[in-house]
């Protein structure tokens, strides 16, 4: 079941002029293909939007921050923090997940986690929240919720370890990785949540965060470190 936009506008600090906007950008196409409700619109056309209006307010950041910094080494710069594994990372820290409308297939085969559909939906907001407030209230969000992420040397200091293990363990053919939330903590504005990963039936790691994904991305760092592989940065 997908959570209320009421609430993602508390969680993110920005309320939407015109909500339907916010609603598309968190639509699939398979809900609308599904419900064939009137009105209802998916959110392609806004990540065909958001995926332009990203480039250019990182294009600016990355100008500005890195004055020395070449073209090509902008580019890559760029390329590193808009490409689909960077913007599902962003997506989960903000559970976007966790409010998208999909269709019952989509759902049942794990939609609402799928990489490719967390990094187009992130892209689709982005596209909404120009269109419903301006480029200066995009800016503002990624200074809040993207820049503080970028080093001073250009580099994403988001890593990604559940992708790490998962690759490790595929690699090695080690076995399939599951994730549990075991404990929920704390009031509700200062919830933490305890996450542990394993192998098989084997405990591999244990990690606390203030949402679910933040503790499971600590349990695979834990993990990482018990299986003494080297994390990449």
């Amino acid at each position: 079941m997908h959570r209320d936009i009421k609430e993602l506008q508390q969680r993110i600090g920005i309320t939407f002029r015109k909500a339907e906007l916010l609603r598309q950008a968190f639509t699939h196409s398979s809900y609308v293909n599904e419900h064939r409700i009137a009105g209802h619109k998916d959110n392609e056309r806004l990540e065909f939007l958001g995926d332009a209006v990203l480039e250019l307010t990182v294009s600016e950041f990355l100008y500005d921050t890195y004055p020395g910094r070449s073209e090509g080494e902008l580019t890559k710069l760029r390329a590193s923090i808009v490409c689909e594994p960077s913007l599902v990372t962003f997506a989960e820290n903000l559970e976007f997940g966790a409010f998208v409308l999909l269709g019952k297939g989509e759902e049942l085969t794990g939609g609402r986690t799928r990489p490719a559909l967390l990094a187009d939906v992130f892209e689709s907001f982005i596209g909404a929240l120009y269109l419903d407030q301006g480029l200066e209230s995009v800016k503002t969000f990624l200074k809040r919720h993207v820049f503080p992420k970028i080093s001073s040397e250009g580099k994403l200091l988001v890593i990604d370890y559940k992708t790490q293990l998962q690759e490790h363990t595929q690699h090695h053919s080690m076995g399939s990785v599951e994730y549990r939330i075991v404990n929920e903590r704390g009031p509700a504005h200062e919830r933490e949540f305890v996450a542990e990963v394993y192998m098989d039936a084997s405990l591999l790691g244990t990690g606390a965060g203030r949402s679910k994904k933040e503790a499971e991305q600590q349990a695979a760092a834990q993990a990482l470190s018990k299986l003494n592989v080297a994390v990449e940065r």
